[in-house]
């Protein structure tokens, strides 16, 4: 079936749709959000886009879930971007406005108030990397091909690439990528900057999933409400990041994950945060 789905894994390593199945220790997950439109390969037109945001919300208000990971279902494609196709048939009045649209969803996904993580097995093209930007970490296979290739179409990258590549990259190199609309593997992605794992793709394909899956349950132990507040402070200057850092730091003086930290510390054991 084309589409979204949400899979839950318990830190026990069940895997169950659309519910969480908690471990007796460990009372949170990790959440997948798998992409399947294989005769589009995954591209973003109107109605995945909005399953996509029904996705994001049904997360965010989940306090179980600690870590997401970002996932095709569709072999050898991460997301080909945009639905052109779709887009064709649209007034520029409709482009505007889905492009706009485009734009919020990957503002949400950037917003999620927990880790992100994508898991780039094949193509991330136009929309589809700058979706993967969208995340806090990236991972692919050293065969994914990835790229902000609108300018070959006569476009621009209108979702986020224009300011998030140079973040990752830098200046210079995020123009010249753009610039050409070049497409680079994973491995000169990893050389770059742009994504933080390069990694051989294996028989099955999901080299990248298998990767991320893994650092996600390496993340999940030591999530704690902290976390929340990091990946939206980056993006300013240094005093203004300096100030915010500061009026976190004095909101997590009081949490109880603080104060379990410093007890396990003490005592020498493994710190069991509840995101509060």
């Amino acid at each position: 079936m084309d589409g979204i789905r949400i899979y839950l894994h318990a830190f026990s390593g069940k895997r169950r749709c659309s519910i969480c199945r908690y471990s007796s220790q460990l009372n949170y997950c990790i959440a997948e959000i798998l992409m399947n439109r294989p005769h589009a390969r995954n591209s973003l037109g109107k109605v995945f886009v909005n399953e996509l945001f029904s996705a994001l919300e049904q997360l965010r208000f989940d306090e179980k879930v600690r870590v997401v990971v970002f996932k095709s279902e569709v072999k050898g494609v991460f997301c080909a971007g945009a639905d052109l196709k779709e887009r064709a048939k649209m007034d520029d009045a409709e482009v505007g406005h889905f492009v706009k649209r485009l734009r919020n969803l990957m503002d949400e996904i950037a917003a999620l108030p927990v880790p992100t993580i994508a898991a780039i097995d094949g193509y991330a093209l136009g929309g589809g990397l700058e979706m993967a930007l969208a995340c806090d970490l990236r991972v692919a296979a050293s065969s994914a091909k990835m790229g902000l290739i609108e300018t070959t179409r006569g476009l621009l990258p209108g979702a986020g690439g224009t300011q998030r590549l140079p973040r990752c990259v830098g200046v210079g190199l995020a123009k010249e990528l753009i610039f050409t609309g070049r497409q680079i593997d994973g491995q000169e992605a990893f050389s770059m900057g742009l994504v933080n794992h390069a990694v051989p793709q294996n028989e099955q394909g999901d080299a990248a999933y298998q990767r991320a899956l893994t650092l996600a349950k390496e993340i999940l132990p030591q999530v704690s409400m902290c976390i929340s507040f990091l990946p939206s402070r980056l993006q300013v200057d240094i005093a203004s990041g300096m100030a915010i850092e500061g009026m976190c730091y004095a909101q997590n003086i009081p949490t109880r994950d603080r104060q379990e930290g410093m007890a396990a510390f003490k005592e020498k054991r493994p710190p069991r945060f509840i995101g509060k």
